[in-house]
C-alpha cells in the first residue's frame, strides 16, 4: 500500500521502517525544512529500545548517548543538598540497555536507518484529507495534490492530522498546568560533566546537564496556567523570565545569555485524551494518539512501540486496516492510558505546587540516594507489561 506518514520526529521514521520493511511504500512528510535539532533529552530504556535492537541501530544510540552518572538537587546558593547515580539503578535493572539522549540525535539516527530509500518531502504539510472509504485524497498545503491507501498521523502534539480527522485539539488535550522550555547555550561555565544538576523551587525547576562541543542543555518547568505563544519566541522567552526570575542558583545568569540560546523550545505540558486512535484509513500514533505528556519520561520510545505495533498489525493483517488498526490501538491503549496515569502526579516532583510539597519533594529525592529505595521506586517502571511481535523474517514479507 501507498501510505503516507505525516510527521518526520520518532514515530513516523520509525513506521517508515518497518513498512518499507513489510513491503509497503511510505512517504513522509515534514513542515520544517530539514530534521529538527537540538531541542531535550530524554532517558530511553524498555521496550523502546527492543525496537531500536530490532532495527539494528541501538549501538549508535548507546554512541550517540549521555551516560549520565549523577543526579544532584542543589539549593539557591549552589550547596548539595542531595544526588543518586542512575546508571547504579538503572543500568543494572536494564542490563545496559539504557541511555540519556537528545531528542533529535534519537530522531537522526532512526531516519539514517531508511538508508535514503523513503520519499521524504519536507517543509510541506497536509492541508485537507478526503477518505472516500477506498482511498484518501490528500491535499498538501504546497498545493500538491496525491492520493494514498492511508494516511498515518504521527505530527505530534499539536497534530494537523488529528484535526483534520476528529476536530479541534481543545476536545481531546488536556494540560497539566506545567509548561516547559529548553534550549542550549555554547561555552556556558560552570560546566559539570556527565551531571545533571537540578534547582527547585515552589512552582518551578531548573535543570543544566553538559553535551558535547561545549554545549550544556537547560530545561525549565514551570506552573502556567495560561497559554503559550506557539512560534512567537520573544513571547515565549518573556514568559520564562516571567516565570523563573527570582529563583536564584544561577537562574538569573542563564536567563542574562537567553537570546542566544539556540534552538528553543517551549509548550505546555498536556496530554492528549482519545476515543479512538483512527477513523476509516487515517489513524494517529505517538503524541498525535495518546501525548503522555514531557512529565511522563517515556514519550520517545512508547512512541517506537507505538509505530512498531501498528506495522506488525497491518503486515499480520494481510494489510486490512480496520483489522490492523483495532488489534493496535487494543494491544496498546490500556499501557498508554496507564502511563498518561502517572504523569499526572509527577507535576509535583518538576513544579512543587507548595513550600509543604517542596520540602516532601526533596525529602523523597533524597531517600533515591539509597539504592535499594530508587530500585524499589523505579523498578516496576523500567518494564513495560507488553510482548511485543516478532519481526517478520525476510522471506515472510
Amino acid at each position: 500500500m501507498k501510505i503516507l506518514i505525516v510527521g518526520a520526529g520518532i514515530a513516523g521514521p520509525t513506521l517508515a521502517y518497518w513498512l518499507k520493511k513489510t513491503g509497503h511504500v511510505p512517504t513522509l512528510v515534514e513542515q520544517a525544512p530539514e530534521l529538527r535539532h537540538g531541542g531535550y533529552v530524554v532517558d530511553f530504556w524498555g521496550t523502546g529500545f527492543d525496537v531500536a535492537e530490532h532495527m539494528g541501530i541501538s549501538p549508535w544510540l548507546l554512541g550517540q548517548g549521555y551516560r549520565v552518572k549523577e543526579v544532584r538537587e542543589v539549593t539557591r546558593n549552589g550547596r548539595r543538598i542531595s544526588h543518586l547515580n542512575p546508571l547504579k539503578v538503572i543500568d543494572g535493572a536494564t542490563a545496559g540497555r539504557y541511555v540519556s539522549i537528545a531528542r533529535s540525535d534519537l530522531s537522526r539516527i532512526i531516519y539514517d536507518s531508511l538508508g535514503g530509500d523513503v520519499e521524504t518531502i519536507f517543509a510541506d504539510t497536509v492541508d485537507s484529507l478526503d477518505d472516500d472509504g477506498e482511498q484518501v485524497h490528500v491535499g498538501f498545503r504546497s498545493g500538491l495534490v496525491r492520493d494514498f491507501d492511508l494516511v498515518i498521523g504521527a505530527d505530534g502534539l499539536h497534530s494537523r492530522v488529528r484535526e483534520l480527522t476528529f476536530g479541534p485539539s481543545s476536545q481531546f488535550e488536556r494540560s497539566l498546568g506545567i509548561t516547559v522550555a529548553a534550549f542550549q547555550l555554547d561555552g556556558y561555565r560552570p560546566r559539570d560533566e556527565d551531571m545533571a544538576i537540578t534547582h527547585t523551587t515552589v512552582g518551578a525547576q531548573a535543570l543544566r546537564l553538559s553535551l558535547r562541543d561545549d554545549a550544556t542543555m537547560f530545561c525549565f518547568t514551570f506552573r502556567n496556567e495560561g497559554p503559550v505563544v506557539l512560534h512567537d519566541i520573544t513571547a515565549q522567552q518573556d514568559l520564562l523570565r516571567a516565570a523563573v526570575r527570582d529563583m536564584g542558583w544561577e537562574v538569573p545568569a542563564i536567563l542574562e545569555r537567553l537570546p542566544e540560546a539556540q534552538p528553543f523550545y517551549m509548550d505546555q505540558a498536556s496530554q492528549i485524551l482519545m476515543p479512538s486512535w483512527s477513523r476509516g484509513r487515517v489513524a494517529l500514533i505517538g503524541d498525535a494518539a495518546a501525548c503522555p505528556s514531557l512529565l511522563a519520561g517515556q514519550g520517545s520510545a512508547l512512541a517506537m512501540v507505538e509505530a512498531y505495533v501498528l506495522a506488525m498489525a497491518l503486515h499480520a493483517s494481510g494489510g486490512d486496516h480496520r483489522v490492523a488498526f483495532d488489534q493496535y490501538e487494543q494491544s496498546l491503549s490500556k499501557i498508554v492510558r496507564a502511563k498518561q496515569d502517572a504523569a499526572i502526579g509527577l507535576g509535583s516532583a518538576f513544579a512543587p505546587r507548595t513550600r509543604v510539597g517542596l520540602l516532601f519533594r526533596d525529602a523523597v529525592f533524597g531517600l533515591m540516594g539509597i539504592p535499594l529505595v530508587t530500585r524499589l521506586a523505579v523498578g516496576q517502571s523500567l518494564r513495560d507489561p507488553i510482548e511485543l511481535p516478532a519481526p517478520p523474517t525476510e522471506a515472510a514479507v
